[in-house]
Order: structure tokens, then C-alpha cells, then sequence
């Protein structure tokens, strides 16, 4: 290390109180963190890309500093998929400061990390005061038993109305309108479920009825409608 002349000619003083970092809450825990090893926690969080054009929805499940695991949603743009398969290969594995300063491809990735980084460091995840945070494969949970993320995708005009097109729930199949022509619930179909048949052997049309659902007052519509094509 080196010292200018004016720091060398200077005399000592004593350092006089001690101030630790303020303790933060991790897993269950009040921890004073000083190295990065200190920190632990669950949380999820979103970035954006520079032009604004799509989204990350980026979940961390940090253990003792290294990333144990990452789930890496993406929308609005058709090369952030792209990006996002490359990412999970990158951060599991990573240290949280590694992974802060790796370029994860896509801006909006690097934006949802960096969000990350400071709601971890903080204290402030989903796992704060958790004993033990949460398990390894914690992050599929939001996705449910098809293993999707949950999309909503609504259209409107004001010639036109609106469209529902994606819920949670799955890919709308049909709008049901009341006399008055509102809507008033939707059938949808579970594409996530329908796969699943398919691949356990059901035929398509099979797969199809029993992916099948509706929410709403299905029942006492008038009329139903494709929301893609009418």
C-alpha cells in the first residue's frame, strides 16, 4: 500500500468508538454482515431493459453468500428468452457480489440482479424472518404444478372493448357476455395442464376438455365469444 509524504508525516490518533453494521434480519436471524458469506435470504424482483420495451422477474435463493438458486421470468421481448437461458446458467453458483458485477446478457436481467442485490444485502427478502429461509427448489413454487409463469395478457379499444386473452389461469378461450354485452367470466383452457395429459398419454381433444375451466358467471351468458377473432 501506498501512502503520499502529507499521510507518512502525519501522527497517529487512536480510533475511539466501535460501530458495527446495524444487524439485518436473515432466515430467522439477526446478523451483523461483513462478508458476503454473511448473507442469506429468498426474494424476488423486477428490471427493466433501457428502451423500456420488456421485463425480468428475477427470484434468487441465496445461501451463505453463493446462489443456490434462480428462476428467470421474461416478457415483451423475444431475445430476453434468449438471454434468460443463458443467465441460469450463469448465476447459480455465483456469489451475489460475483453475479452483481457478471454481465447477465440482457439490461433488463442486470437490472432485476442489481434490485436484488440491495433488497438481499438489506435484509429486506421474503425470507427474512423465516428460520432457516427457504428450500432449494423454493423458486418453482410460484409457478404451480405445469411449471409456467403466470401471464396476464388483456387487449382493449375503445370501438371495440376489451379483450382477455391470458389469466393465471390459463390461454382464454371465450368470453362470456351478458345482454348488455359485458363480460362476465371467461373459459379458459390450461396449457400447462393439457401438456401434461398429452404426454401421459391422453389424446389432444381429450387433453383439451380436461385442461378445460371457466371463472365467472359463465352460466348466465348470452353469448360467448373468441377474444382472437371476433
Amino acid at each position: 500500500m501506498i501512502y503520499t509524504t502529507e499521510v507518512q508525516n502525519m501522527c497517529p490518533v487512536a480510533k475511539g468508538a466501535k460501530h458495527d453494521p446495524a444487524p439485518i434480519p436473515e432466515e430467522g436471524k439477526w446478523v451483523y454482515a461483513k462478508e458476503i458469506s454473511d448473507i442469506s435470504g429468498f426474494t424476488h424482483g423486477i428490471g427493466w431493459c433501457a428502451p423500456q420495451q420488456g421485463c425480468c422477474k428475477l427470484s434468487l435463493n441465496v445461501k451463505e453468500g453463493i446462489i443456490e438458486e434462480a428462476l428467470i421470468e421474461t416478457i415483451g421481448c423475444s431475445g430476453m428468452t434468449h438471454s434468460a437461458a443463458m443467465a441460469a446458467e450463469i448465476l447459480q453458483g455465483k456469489t451475489i457480489l460475483e453475479a452483481l458485477n457478471t454481465d447477465l446478457v440482457c439490461d433488463a436481467i442486470n437490472v432485476a440482479m442489481r434490485e436484488l442485490f440491495l433488497q438481499i444485502v438489506y435484509g429486506r427478502t421474503q425470507s427474512a424472518f423465516s428460520d432457516d429461509g427457504l428450500s432449494i427448489g423454493a423458486g418453482l413454487e410460484d409457478l404451480g404444478k405445469g411449471l409456467r409463469s403466470q401471464v396476464g395478457t388483456m387487449y382493449g379499444t375503445k370501438a371495440k372493448g376489451v379483450r382477455y386473452l391470458e389469466m393465471a389461469e390459463g390461454y382464454v378461450t371465450e368470453l362470456a357476455l351478458d345482454a348488455d354485452d359485458q363480460v362476465i367470466g371467461y373459459k379458459f383452457v390450461s396449457l400447462g395442464k393439457m401438456t401434461d395429459f398429452i404426454k401421459n398419454g391422453d389424446d389432444p381433444n381429450t387433453a383439451w376438455e380436461k385442461a378445460s375451466g371457466s371463472y365467472g358467471r359463465v352460466q348466465d351468458a348470452v353469448k360467448f365469444i373468441d377474444p382472437r377473432k371476433e
